[in-house]
């Protein structure tokens, strides 16, 4: 699997660079180290394991990355991190969001950090209306050249009509889907596919454990998806993604029987499960990435355990 940025200018949006993913996109986990800080050892480690096992595209310190608790520095370091190790293997996007004053300092150390895209989360707690969003988003595409996906969730969902001026801004070239609406997502790739007139765009399933949703977006249009599993258990990830795109029903069958059901029952234990156990995913693999950040919390002891059996027996079933 490969990943490659390719500048393809559209007359909808003449200044954006579109990005272009082949295979499971990567959602690593942010390392913390003794001393509270990015432990920048194990990161780059975390990085290089997944791109070697497939990665189709690196996406550091976004939500598995705990961006919520990353300072402006942080976010540069993992930024600087992930950019050197996969030295061009495949493109490497980062997270910016929250309060426009510092989105503009995030966008700076991104941009200093060399990665190809953005990913734009909300902003804070307040609820705009929709013409509020379109300024928010094109505040953000003015102050950046770096291409911009948009992160639809919390409190930032466009409508349909919404979408499709935002897909129009010079920079925006892809739509991340947290909502899990079907219905609304269906008219919203529609609308932008009308107003793009047929101008590429990406859209991309950003659902927690996204193989659970995966033939139902498909069907909508939307093949591309973040796998939380993948960064701890690639092999899983990776052999669900093949059996989903040969069209093995058998093998996807069993996957999400015998491993993401349960895995999805057991991250339902508590907020905070679709990062914290996904961390302690990577621990039990061997990497000392640490625990989360406040106000997450590591899983208790039984939950661990059952994490670590059912571990165990999704690499059973495609070892």
């Amino acid at each position: 699997m490969n990943a490659t940025l390719t500048p393809t200018p559209s007359s909808a949006s003449p200044t954006a660079a579109t990005l272009t993913f082949d295979g499971i996109l990567f959602f690593p986990v942010t390392p913390f180290a003794d001393d509270g800080g990015v432990n920048e050892d194990v990161l780059a480690r975390h990085v290089d394991r997944g791109v070697e096992a497939g990665a189709g595209g690196v996406f550091v310190a976004c939500g598995t990355g705990e961006f919520h608790a990353l300072t402006v520095a942080e976010l540069g370091v993992c930024a600087r991190v992930a950019v050197a190790t996969v030295a061009g293997r495949v493109p490497v996007l980062a997270a910016a969001g929250g309060p426009l004053p510092l989105v503009r300092e995030q966008l700076g150390e991104l941009a200093a950090a060399g990665v190809d895209g953005v990913l734009l989360c909300p902003p804070y707690l307040v609820n705009g209306p929709q013409r509020g969003l379109l300024d928010y988003v094109g505040a953000v595409t003015a102050a950046t050249e770096l291409p911009v996906i948009v992160y639809q969730r919390n409190n930032a969902v466009p409508t349909p009509e919404t979408a499709a001026e935002l897909s129009l801004l010079p920079g925006v070239v892809g739509l991340k889907d947290g909502v899990g609406d079907v219905e609304l997502l269906h008219r919203t790739v529609r609308a932008i596919g009308r107003a793009r007139g047929g101008a590429p765009f990406l859209f991309f399933n950003g659902l927690p454990t996204a193989e659970m949703t995966i033939h139902a977006y498909r069907g909508l249009g939307v093949p591309l998806y973040s796998s939380a599993a993948f960064a701890f258990a690639p092999e899983v990830a990776l052999a669900f993604y093949r059996a989903l795109t040969s069209g093995d029903t058998a093998m996807t069958s069993l996957l999400l029987d015998e491993f993401y059901v349960p895995l999805v029952a057991l991250r339902n234990e508590q907020p905070g499960y679709a990062v914290s156990l996904v961390k302690a995913g990577v621990r039990l693999r061997g990497l000392p990435v640490g625990g989360v950040r406040s106000p997450l919390r590591d899983p208790s002891p039984e939950h661990l355990d059952r994490l670590s059996t059912l571990l165990d027996h999704g690499l059973n079933l495609v070892g």
